[in-house]
């Protein structure tokens, strides 16, 4: 196997685990937002700064999977 294919694999690899982990931080995010939105003491600005945290999540996993998906030009 080459050096290129195996840069290929490598970078592959932490491709997909960065975005396993994107998914997890996001649905954690998303299990305190529902349960603080319960909460009627809850701090404002700390919701928006979780649900601005979340949205950034959920853009870099868009992009990130965007990037496993062949390029049908190639």
């Amino acid at each position: 196997m080459s050096d290129d294919s195996n840069k290929v694999n490598t970078d592959l690899f932490k491709n997909i685990e960065r975005l396993r982990q994107l998914r997890i931080e996001h649905r954690d995010l998303d299990d305190i937002i529902s349960r603080l939105s319960m909460d009627f003491k809850v701090d404002e600005v700390q919701m928006k700064r979780l649900k601005k945290r979340k949205l950034l999540l959920k853009d870099q996993i868009a992009r990130l999977e965007s990037q496993q998906i062949p390029d049908l030009n190639a």
